[in-house]
């Protein structure tokens, strides 16, 4: 019997913990370790704060849905791994100390570097956990009129709740006549004309961007944030009524010392998601070392072929499923600006862009689908 250990409870995490209970069946053990016992639905924290959905719409029991899985749940913070002893240590949760196994499938995500930007903590809001979205949308019932500014800094590498946010915020000040008094602005550390990497998907958000009336300030490299100033690079500063902003991310800490992660902490791994340089080891989600934003649909996608690719070495198969890096997002408009991009992130081809009304409703189908398939 092997001892195969999931560290995270978010998309890869929850996702790959399905798969390998699907293929591994009760003839090996499988454990997830998470920091919480809630799996939060995170493409969602955009309409939680606007007051579409409450937090128990967006949000299940991890646990209750690990033991339906026949799968081992342990509450717990992941300090570090041993890849040498294959242990993973662990602390402040139901188990302090070491969790063994035979194989790992590290999904931790992502780890905010709000650190990185001066004030980012004191004076900004964000929209990349429960309590953030809650706190923003506190502020946002209460922003009547001035200026708004939303963004992100360099390396945050997660575009749509940005968009999202700033249509959002536009469509609520039009339905309480206010938008005439509101002057919003996005700041990207992007250069112009090249959001997501890509003309065509640039064009589509530019032309829905005047349509609302929103400003949009390029090759804004945000270092510095004050009461009522965000400043940048160059020393250049905006003033600010209201203001949400995405920190920059990296990786994991638990890697470090490890040996199996670039400089931003991010997991080196081959196309079978195989940790680079360590046996029996496999990453997804966030946590992994390649280009482009860091979205839910690249997590669900390598945390599938990840699963399929540990499942067959535990079964002595040699591992075939290869991932292929690309982006397939909605950007929800609500309404006939909405925006669906697919882009091959390996090549050179051009994006694929779709708007209408049609993917705003797409996405809330998805949405409540996803939910209840993993609830």
């Amino acid at each position: 019997m092997a001892r195969v250990v999931i560290l995270g409870g978010g998309f890869s995490g929850v996702v790959a913990a399905r798969e390998l209970s699907k293929k591994l069946g009760s003839d090996h053990q499988i454990t997830l370790v998470s920091r919480s016992s809630r799996f939060i639905f995170y493409p969602a924290l955009v309409r939680l704060a606007f007051g579409k959905w409450e937090p128990d719409d967006i949000s299940t029991d991890l646990r209750e849905a690990m033991i339906d899985r026949r799968i081992q749940f342990i509450e717990a913070e992941v300090a570090r791994i041993d890849p040498q002893t294959r242990r993973v240590i662990t602390a402040h949760g139901e188990v302090e100390g070491n969790v063994p196994y035979d194989y790992l499938l590290f999904c931790l995500g992502r780890r905010l570097g709000t650190e990185r930007v001066t004030g980012f903590f004191e004076h900004a809001h964000h929209l990349l956990n429960l309590d953030g979205a809650l706190k923003f949308g506190e502020a946002v019932r209460d922003f009547h009129e001035g200026r708004a500014v939303i963004g992100q800094c360099p390396g945050a590498r997660l575009p749509v709740p940005i968009y999202e946010t700033a249509f959002a915020l536009s469509r609520l000040l039009e339905q309480r006549g206010e938008r005439d008094q509101a002057r919003l602005t996005i700041v990207s550390p992007d250069p112009p004309g090249f959001q997501f990497g890509d003309g065509n998907i640039a064009r589509a958000l530019r032309d829905a961007l005047e349509a609302h009336q929103i400003e949009y300030l390029p090759d804004f490299r945000i270092e510095e944030v004050s009461s009522g100033v965000v400043r940048g690079d160059t020393g250049q500063g905006i003033k600010y009524d209201l203001l949400m902003l995405l920190p920059p991310f990296f990786g994991s800490s638990a890697t470090k010392g490890a040996g199996i992660s670039d400089n931003e902490d991010y997991i080196n791994v081959d196309l079978k998601l195989k940790v680079t340089g360590v046996e029996r080891m496999y990453a997804a989600g966030d946590c992994v070392s390649f280009p482009g934003p860091k979205l839910g649909h690249m997590a669900v996608h390598q945390a599938e072929v990840a699963a399929e690719n540990l499942a067959a070495e535990i079964h002595a198969r040699e591992p075939r499923a290869t991932y292929e890096h690309e982006m397939m997002l909605v950007i929800d408009e609500g309404g006939s600006d909405t925006i669906f991009l697919h882009k091959a992130l390996w090549d050179n081809r051009p994006a694929s862009v779709r708007q209408g009304r049609f993917w705003s409703w797409a996405k809330r189908v998805h949405e409540k689908y996803w939910q209840y398939q993993h609830s």
